[in-house]
């Protein structure tokens, strides 16, 4: 029953159960197309919701899907495609988003906020 809802992202899953994987990969990927992200900064507070430790287990594994899917190289529709490219992996992380959304804190996306504002490459750093 569950590869039923998981059909095509099953290497998310895998994926997300690396997370220092999925922390290194993420800041990757986030440098190369932050400019072009509208949901960047939800992307962000879910990034830090998923690492901060008082978060639920069941709401990092569930940010870490979204955010692994977020990573991967490949997917339903390919990053590169202008405009469309990002809308699959938007739709990914707003479910997930929803389904956790009382978790995701004020001081989570005050962290968004704030990478955003330094800029990428100085957030990954801190």
């Amino acid at each position: 029953m569950a590869a039923e809802h998981s059909v095509g992202f099953e290497p998310a899953d895998r994926l997300a159960e690396d997370r220092e994987s999925v922390r290194r990969r993420f800041w990757r990927k986030l440098k190369r197309v932050a400019a072009h992200l509208p949901f960047a900064e939800d992307l962000l507070a879910a990034y830090y919701c998923a690492f901060d430790r008082q978060t639920p287990r069941h709401v990092q594994a569930s940010l870490l899907g979204a955010i692994a899917y977020f990573i991967l190289p490949f997917d339903f529709i390919p990053d590169v495609m202008p405009i469309l490219g990002f809308t699959d992996d938007a739709a990914v992380l707003a479910t997930a988003i929803r389904m956790v959304a009382s978790h995701i804190t004020s001081e989570h996306r005050e962290a968004a906020r704030a990478a955003l504002k330094r800029g990428v490459d100085e957030a990954e750093a801190a």
